[in-house]
């Protein structure tokens, strides 16, 4: 029977969810309790704070992000003490101070990828503001001292929580980022062969490779994320991560130079006899063969021997043409890279140093993201402190906390993605007020107030939320339901004399309502259009293909940039419903350029030393304009001219003749893409118009 995945968590939960909300529970037992007993006003933040470290349960994870948490509060909570003491007398000035800064840390986190590193954003964001609004709401009894004490507590709070759910991830049933990262990145190769594989068989169709490169991407992505947590794992931390970036790195380098033989294949068949039909039938069996194979010394002996058979061809080259015996280079480097990808598994697999490295993938940055996710949040907290500064409520605190941090949390995700998660929180916080209201206060109204009942009347609830943290699908409900809850409840020492059910009431109605602000916000500000973010992409593909020369080790630089905008323009046509995928089509032709402009550019110097460096900076430039062009479904002709004066340039040198024909075919084949991917984006174009007319007159 099919059940759909919040009941199925409840109704048929795996060990791993129950253990991660056994873990939740103690780390948050624990906090509450280190908070309580060092008699902080509010341990409840201790405890928000420990939820979310819930997330991602991995040791390495944990600590990561309690790093990022604690050096995000310490600077939060520095401008705090900064805001207070020079605007203290002046509530309108200190929240417009604090609304820009959240706007500031809410665009630089959309400028990063890594969720701990957003997350440190967040806590520098609005740890001054529950500073400083906490101080305020009490005017009559502000001082220097107390303004201190707050912020103490405040930042206090949140460091023990961090701390708490830091040291029960390393003791309780440990997790560790390193099985993790092996597994994505088994998956990450075994999805790369399974293309590789596709490509090169002629019966392989547009979709199934598409399905294959965004799977592939969506890996790469999670295992690069996922790389910069290993290093606090023990010694051979950054042994492991240097290996996750390897094999990042070198997937895309794979996934380039695939398509020269699998575009070759579908658009030239008449090559694919003799020299190049062997090879590629050879390339297309090994392939499979390491497929098919679990085994990595098998694997890692039929690349070695692929290698060595191609190295063996492209030294005799007596019986091929130029063309034949590039493309026999080609896939001899190929191989090559296959042979780091596996070194580098195996490297992470046992933790054995390593001398491979390759960058880190890039986040894509673009200030035109980072400046509406800013504004969003900078509106979100100016709504909530304009009806706090009306209503004076203590209840309307809640507008300018909450709601704030879940719009920096959900920073990097696309607006449609952020509105459903929103739906889905708000769903747990209508949970989370009856089981705060009728359930949790009613009892504890009743106890004696010691921390053994504290804890027990507590669990199940947080339990229960803490299941649907532990599943990607259902989270929004979790955190929807835990931290409103925490919130509601407020758990600390004093508790039976503060049960007041109108606070209660207030408070509630206040996440809601924030919640609700922050949906429409998102609905009503949904950032730049697709088309406009697709073309910037797409830009900014053309301005690295201009600079990939003038960099060190310039394929891997390449691969590191490319990651991030390949995986972007893909869910971007993903979201569209995109069939043609024409535009992620034009991004890996960008990636197949870039390689091919460096192989291409190594023969010419090769064959002309560095005399002909001006004229290949003007070939270079022009490669990358036509790149855009073809963007637009435009042909020009300032490549071909480009092309033309190098090889009259070449033919002046002695040396250079017997590459001549070999750099005529590779110049033919760039014109070729080029042309090829300007009228696909055209026939896109016009294919669209024609339905938007069709539609219209319907």
């Amino acid at each position: 029977m099919y059940l759909s995945p919040l009941p199925a968590v409840y109704l048929t939960p795996d060990k791993r969810t129950l253990i991660f909300a056994l873990k939740g529970v103690i780390a948050m037992a624990m906090a509450l309790y280190v908070a309580m007993y060092l008699d902080l006003e509010r341990p409840y933040w201790a405890l928000v704070s420990a939820v979310f470290l819930q997330v991602r349960p991995e040791s390495g994870m944990v600590l990561e992000k309690a790093l990022c948490q604690i050096v995000g509060t310490l600077v939060g909570g520095g401008l705090g003490l900064a805001v207070l003491h020079y605007f203290h007398a002046a509530p309108e000035l200190a929240l417009g101070i604090l609304a820009l800064w959240l706007g500031v840390n809410s665009g630089m986190s959309a400028m990063v990828r890594r969720i701990n590193f957003i997350y440190a954003f967040a806590m520098a964001g609005i740890t001054p503001c529950i500073i400083v609004v906490l101080s305020m709401a009490s005017p009559a009894s502000f001082s220097s001292d107390s303004a201190f004490n707050i912020a103490q507590a405040r930042m206090s709070e949140i460091i023990i929580g961090a701390l708490c759910a830091m040291v029960v991830s390393m003791l309780f049933w440990p997790q560790r980022v390193q099985d993790a990262l092996r597994q994505q990145a088994r998956t990450a190769i075994n999805q790369t062969m399974d293309y590789l594989t596709l490509e090169l068989d002629p019966s392989g169709s547009h979709e199934s490779r598409h399905e294959r490169i965004d799977v592939i991407l969506e890996s790469l992505a999670a295992l690069n994320d996922d790389s910069s947590a290993v290093i606090y794992e023990g010694p051979e931390g950054p042994g492991r991560s240097r290996a996750a970036t390897v094999i990042c790195n070198k997937i895309l380098s794979l996934v380039a130079v695939i398509q020269i033989f699998g575009r070759l294949q579908r658009n030239y068949p008449e090559l694919m006899t003799g020299v190049m039909g062997e090879l590629l039938a050879n390339l297309r069996t090994d392939l499979q063969r390491i497929t098919d194979s679990n085994d990595f010394d098998e694997c890692y002996q039929l690349a070695q021997a692929q290698r060595r058979r191609l190295l063996k061809s492209s030294n005799d080259t007596s019986d091929v043409t130029p063309l034949e015996a590039r493309l026999l280079k080609t896939a001899q480097e190929m191989v090559a890279e296959l042979v780091v990808v596996l070194r580098a598994y195996n490297a992470l697999g046992k933790g054995e140093k390593s001398v491979l490295k390759a960058p880190r993938q890039q986040p894509y940055r673009d200030p035109l993201i980072g400046f509406t996710t800013g504004f969003r949040t900078f509106l979100v907290f100016s709504i909530g402190a304009s009806i706090w500064m009306t209503t004076g409520s203590a209840a309307a605190i809640m507008l300018m906390i909450l709601p704030v941090i879940f719009s920096i949390m959900f920073a990097r995700l696309p607006p449609m993605v952020v509105t459903a998660a929103l739906r889905k929180l708000l769903k747990g916080v209508f949970v989370a007020i009856p089981v705060a209201i009728f359930f949790a206060l009613n009892l504890l109204a009743q106890s004696s107030g010691d921390f053994e009942v504290l804890v027990l009347v507590l669990a199940a609830p947080y339990f229960l939320g803490l299941m649907a943290i532990a599943n990607r699908e259902v989270l929004p409900y979790g955190l929807g339901f835990c931290i409103p809850f925490t919130i509601l409840v407020q758990p600390g020492n004093h508790m039976a004399a503060s049960f007041a059910i109108d606070f209660t009431l207030s408070s509630a109605l206040a996440i809601v309502v924030g919640v609700s602000i922050l949906f429409w916000v998102f609905k009503i500000f949904t950032g730049p259009g697709v088309e406009l973010m697709q073309y910037r992409l797409l830009s900014a593909i053309r301005r690295d293909l201009e600079d990939i020369p003038y960099h060190d080790n310039p394929q891997d630089w390449f691969n590191a940039r490319m990651g991030d905008r390949l995986l972007r323009l893909a869910n971007y046509e993903k979201d569209e419903g995109s069939q043609t995928r024409v535009l992620t089509d034009l991004g890996l032709t960008g990636l197949n350029i870039g390689h091919a402009s460096l192989r291409l550019r190594g023969l010419l110097i090769s064959v002309s030393g560095q005399q002909m460096q001006e004229l290949l900076e003007s070939w270079q430039r022009a490669l990358a304009d036509t790149f855009l062009l073809c963007a637009k479904g435009q042909q020009g002709d300032s490549f071909r001219r480009a092309c033309n004066e190098v090889l009259t340039y070449l033919k002046g040198h002695e040396q250079a003749k017997d590459h001549l024909p070999l750099i005529e075919g590779m110049f033919e084949r760039l014109n070729l893409t080029f042309e090829r991917a300007a009228t696909m984006v055209a026939d896109s174009q016009a294919s669209s118009k024609s339905v938007v007319t069709a539609a219209a007159l319907s």
